[in-house]
């Protein structure tokens, strides 16, 4: 996770056409996100895109896709948040 003075960038790990959407943990250094959608035309990184703005108060326009357009492990950047917020609001309970 690389913090700077408005944004976050952190890793990803997608598991498309996963029973329900959420956040399940950290599976090899990344963070493990669930996700309904197929990985067909963008549908999986749209909803993952969803998930996070969601899950982290953002609008969506503040959450890139870095890297991984298709592929499972991806980079993320959300403006607007901290890394300590980042982490307190996507493994709350855990």
């Amino acid at each position: 996770m690389i913090e700077t003075e408005d944004r976050v960038r952190f890793a990803v790990h997608v598991q498309p056409r996963a029973s329900k959407n959420g956040i399940s943990g950290v599976h090899g250094g990344a963070i493990k996100v669930r996700i309904t959608a197929p990985p067909v035309e963008g549908a999986a990184n749209q909803a993952l895109i969803d998930l996070l703005a969601r899950q982290l108060g953002v609008p969506r326009s503040f959450i890139r896709l870095l890297s991984g357009r298709s592929a499972r492990h991806k980079v993320i950047e959300v403006r607007g948040i901290t890394a300590k917020t980042l982490r307190a609001t996507l493994f709350q309970g855990r």
